[in-house]
């Protein structure tokens, strides 16, 4: 997948990560697309150690992975800046 499917991937995870998690994430298009770049590295990773196999070919499976991965760094931002506690 080239640098543009990757940048449409990440926004696309992102938002839906973002849509997942209760609350507000203030939040522009690229800090959106940049958390879905990094939950899909972050849940194909984890995905690749407990399941083993590749983590770089392309399934559905690996889009649910990061979702899944955007929604944990976003609650690991959340308890990082405080506002979990509000």
């Amino acid at each position: 997948m080239g640098l543009c499917g990757w940048i449409i991937f990440g926004f696309f995870a992102g938002l839906i990560a973002r849509f997942i998690m209760p609350g507000r994430q203030a939040m522009g298009f690229i800090a959106t697309t940049l958390l879905g770049i990094a939950g899909s590295f972050m849940g194909g990773f984890l995905a690749s150690l407990l399941l083993g196999g590749s983590w770089r070919v392309l399934r559905p499976s690996s889009f649910l992975g990061a979702i899944l991965g955007a929604v944990v760094l976003l609650a690991i931002g959340r308890m990082m800046s405080g506002s979990g506690r509000r």
